[in-house]
């Protein structure tokens, strides 16, 4: 696209001078001008040519003067559009007013046009710089609006409806929460129903952060789910959930999980732990028991890996408190970690709560903990107490 020049002058010889000094460029397409001799009609120009790209104004003009112009086109706001000033050499105040008042750079008569060409590349190298990022401010409101949309599918995805089964609710209380660190996130939880007695659940946290572990997030979900929905046996679930996340993992991510199989009836868990930090069981009396560790690696890491089930019960009054990292691992100003001893000194407490209010105790507590520090990792809990 040609540079636009819009040349604003009463000397009629100067669009001679200027049409013969850059014919070539003109021929080449590199320039194309438009002459006005006052403001009004340097303004009517801009308007039918709103893509002018610099415009050389003298000062003293019929009608409207140059300093009338540059104001008239500093209210337009467009940083990309450059004014250069022409003015007799004695006239320097009315210069240093211009500049002032937001020119880019003047010319003194009688015009060097040698000189000239040197301000207008000047002038072009800006446009460029400003249309540069213009067109890059413009890509990231697009990708801060993409991600606002992808938050929300990402929401979407996780049951949102508590409690997620009105006809349990006198058998169990269940409870989730995800607080993203960034716009996306790449922890997750689930709740489904298996069958008529049982009730799948799953707290899990995707290696990475941002749009790549959101994206991981969304497939490993969707695989725990499907295969999750056709058995009651958690290590089976994990088995063929692990085989395609390992065939297909891209960049070496990988997904740390517990997955869990509650029976309604017996208030039974089988477990499986890959790699995720142990949750805690809270009795009905107040006492915190730690699951073990895990015994299995991450999900996505080995293919053929063969996961092993553990299992715990709960007791009426009982809940098991499941958690990512982001939880024990939260930061305050002067980078204390919220850990381990401060989540089992609080859940005792909480022992006669429901699970929507532990989880309210819990990410309180750990906000309170932070004192306004920055969120560095994914937030998310899940509780499932037996009435």
């Amino acid at each position: 696209m040609p540079i636009k020049i819009l040349s604003v002058d009463d000397e009629l010889d100067l669009e001679l001078l200027l049409t013969q000094y850059f014919r070539r460029k003109i021929r080449k397409g590199e320039y194309e001008f438009y002459f006005a001799h006052n403001g009004i009609e340097a303004l009517q120009k801009m308007l039918e040519h709103p893509d002018i790209d610099i415009v050389l104004s003298d000062i003293n003009m019929p009608e409207m003067d140059g300093l009338t112009l540059l104001k008239k086109i500093n209210d337009r706001h467009n940083p990309a559009l450059k004014v250069i000033m022409v003015s007799a050499y004695g006239e320097m105040s009315n210069i240093r007013t211009a500049m002032n008042n937001g020119a880019f750079d003047f010319a003194t008569k009688p015009i060097d046009l040698d000189d000239l060409q040197i301000t207008i590349d000047k002038a072009i190298a800006e446009i460029d710089f400003v249309k540069q990022t213009q067109k890059e401010h413009g890509q990231l409101v697009d990708i801060k609006s993409d991600l606002a949309l992808a938050a929300e599918i990402q929401l979407a995805i996780l049951p949102q409806k508590f409690p997620p089964y009105p006809e349990l609710e006198n058998r169990i209380d269940i409870f989730a929460s995800m607080k993203p660190a960034k716009d996306v996130g790449g922890d997750f939880y689930d709740i489904y129903k298996i069958d008529e007695d049982h009730i799948g659940f799953t707290m899990a946290d995707v290696s990475g952060k941002g749009v790549p572990a959101a994206m991981f997030m969304a497939v490993s979900h969707t695989l725990l789910r499907f295969a999750g929905k056709k058995s009651t046996t958690p290590a089976s679930v994990i088995i063929e959930s692990n085989n395609i996340l390992a065939t297909e993992s891209f960049n070496s991510m990988f997904v740390t999980l517990f997955y869990g199989v509650y029976n309604i009836r017996t208030g039974e868990i089988q477990y499986v732990n890959a790699g995720h930090n142990p949750p805690y069981i809270l009795r009905a009396d107040g006492r915190l028991e730690t699951l073990p560790n895990s015994i299995n690696i991450c999900l996505g890491v080995l293919d053929g890996f063969d996961y092993k089930a553990q299992t715990v019960s709960l007791e009426p009054g009982d809940a098991i408190v499941t958690f990512t990292d982001g939880v024990t691992e939260a930061c305050s100003t002067t980078n204390e970690l919220y850990g381990e001893e401060r989540l089992e000194a609080l859940l005792p407490k909480l022992k006669n709560n429901s699970a929507q209010e532990i989880i309210n105790a819990i990410n309180t507590a750990v906000s309170t903990h932070a004192e306004g520090a920055e969120q560095s990792d994914d937030i998310t809990t899940l509780v499932l107490k037996r009435k």
